[in-house]
C-alpha cells in the first residue's frame, strides 16, 4: 500500500513539475525565432501574405518570424516538412485551400492534414480573376467558351501547380462550362504569370491581389472574376457566373497551421495575435485595396472550416472526375 501511495505521489509531483514547465514555456513564447514554412514559391499571394503576417507577428510578439519557402509537388514537399517538425510552436505552416484540395486529389501523401496538423488561424480570402494574353483574341468569357467548344483542347491555361486554387478554378470552369482546355502546371504562380503576360500561355486564373496591377497596366485582359459578386478592385469585370457559367464560384484563402501536439496555449496565443492583426483598421484597409478580406475564427472554428472545405473539394473532385495531369 505504501509503495503504491509513493508511486502515485511521485507521479502527481512529476505531472505537476511537467505542467509547470509547460506553462513556463508557453508564457515566455516565443523566446527564439519562429519559422513559417511556405510550401509555395516566392512572389505569389501565399508568400506575400506570409511575409506580411510574419512582420506583424514579430512586431507584436517581439521575436523574429522567418519565412522559409519550400515549394514543390503542389505544396506537398513543404507541408510534409512542416508535419515532421517538433510541435513546440517554433515551426508553423502557411497554408491555403491547396492543402484541403490535396486531401482528395493526392490521397497517397506522406501526411494527412487533419491528422498531422492543428488549425491555428485563418488569414484572409480573395477572389480570382481569369486573365488572357492580349494577343490571344479573348475579350469576353463568351469568346473563351465559344473557342473552347469549337476547338476542344486548343486553348490552354497555366497554374501554379496541381491542386492549387488556380488549377482547381480552371478544372471547375471546364467541368461547369462543359469545355476542354489544356492545363499547364508551373512550379509557382510567378512563372505562370510571366508566361501568360509573355504570350507563351493563353490564360490563367490568378488572385486579384497579385494580378490587378497587370490588368490595369494592360499587360493582360481581365475576362471574369470568380466570386459571387463583382470584385471591388475590378468592378467593371463581370463574374464567371454572370458572364456565362451560372453558379460558378472559386476563391483562394490562406491560413496558419502547426504540427499536431503544439501546446494549446501557444495555438491560442498565435490565434489571438493573428486575429488582432487582421482586425486592425489599417490592415483591413490595405487588404481591401488589394482585393483581400480578413477571415476571423477561433481555433475550433478554423478546424471546422478546414474539415468542411476538405469535404467540399472531395465532392467536387469526385463529381467532376478531376485527376492530376
Amino acid at each position: 500500500m505504501q509503495s503504491r501511495y509513493i508511486a502515485t505521489l511521485t507521479g502527481a509531483m512529476l505531472a505537476c513539475v511537467l505542467g509547470t514547465s509547460a506553462l513556463a514555456q508557453t508564457a515566455t513564447y516565443p523566446n527564439r525565432p519562429v519559422k513559417i514554412i511556405v510550401p509555395f514559391a516566392t512572389g505569389g499571394p501565399a508568400d506575400n501574405y506570409a511575409r506580411f503576417i510574419a512582420q506583424r507577428l514579430q512586431d507584436s510578439l517581439g521575436q523574429s518570424f522567418v519565412v522559409d519557402n519550400k515549394p514543390g509537388a503542389g505544396s506537398v514537399i513543404g507541408t510534409d516538412l512542416a508535419s515532421k517538425a517538433t510541435p513546440d510552436g517554433y515551426t508553423l505552416l502557411l497554408m491555403s485551400n491547396t492543402q484541403t484540395v490535396n486531401e482528395s486529389l493526392i490521397p497517397n501523401k506522406p501526411y494527412a492534414l487533419m491528422r498531422d496538423f492543428v488549425g491555428v488561424a485563418p488569414i484572409n480570402y480573395s477572389d480570382l480573376v481569369l486573365v488572357a494574353n492580349p494577343g490571344a483574341g479573348l475579350n469576353t468569357l463568351g469568346d473563351v467558351l465559344k473557342r473552347a467548344k469549337a476547338e476542344p483542347g486548343k486553348l490552354n491555361y497555366a497554374s501554379s501547380g496541381p491542386g492549387t486554387p488556380y488549377h482547381m478554378a480552371g478544372e471547375l470552369f471546364k467541368s461547369m462550362g462543359k469545355i476542354s482546355m489544356v492545363h499547364i502546371p508551373y512550379k509557382g504562380s510567378s512563372g505562370a504569370r510571366t508566361d501568360v503576360i509573355g504570350g507563351q500561355v493563353d490564360m490563367m486564373f490568378d488572385a486579384v491581389t497579385t494580378m490587378t496591377e497587370q490588368v490595369k497596366a494592360g499587360k493582360v485582359k481581365a475576362i471574369a472574376t470568380t466570386g459571387k459578386q463583382r470584385s471591388e478592385v475590378l468592378p467593371d469585370v463581370p463574374t464567371v457566373s454572370e458572364a456565362g457559367v451560372p453558379g460558378y464560384e472559386a476563391t483562394i484563402w490562406l491560413g496558419v497551421m502547426a504540427p499536431k501536439g503544439t501546446p494549446k496555449a501557444i495555438v491560442d496565443k498565435l490565434n489571438e495575435t493573428i486575429s488582432k492583426i487582421a482586425s486592425q483598421a489599417e490592415v483591413k484597409q490595405t487588404w481591401s485595396k488589394q482585393g483581400a478580406v480578413p477571415l476571423l475564427m477561433s481555433p475550433p472554428q478554423f478546424e471546422k472550416y478546414l474539415n468542411e472545405d476538405i469535404a467540399k473539394w472531395t465532392h467536387v473532385i469526385k463529381t467532376a472526375g478531376i485527376k492530376l495531369d
